[in-house]
């Protein structure tokens, strides 16, 4: 899970994910898109600053992640869910988000 702190104008008390272009989707902390965590697309939407400080966490999964809104998402898979947790099963629980999924990755059935 990847929170990092940062001032951003306007969206910055919201926990709501924007899609500030096709295939992309930002919280207030960070920017991803069909292949991941972008860093270039964090520096366009979110600032320099903003890019800095996720990318100086060290090196880390950029195709799976959690928005801070509790949205998670998995490149591998192409599908966006609503948590990021396993059941008892081994696989993950959360139900699929039809809405983030189709946003990202420009499907909503994860196929």
């Amino acid at each position: 899970m990847l929170y990092v702190g940062a001032t951003i104008p306007a969206h910055a008390g919201q926990k709501t994910l924007r899609s500030p272009e096709r295939g992309v989707l930002c919280d207030r902390y960070f920017c991803a898109d069909d292949q991941g965590i972008s860093r270039a697309l964090t520096e366009k939407y979110l600032g320099q600053r903003a890019a800095r400080k996720v990318f100086s966490q060290g090196d880390f999964d950029l195709t799976e992640f959690t928005f801070a809104n509790g949205i998670f998402c998995d490149v591998k898979e192409r599908l966006c869910r609503q948590d990021r947790y396993y059941g008892a099963d081994g696989r993950r629980s959360g139900a699929v988000s039809g809405k983030y999924t189709g946003l990202l990755f420009g499907n909503r059935s994860g196929k």
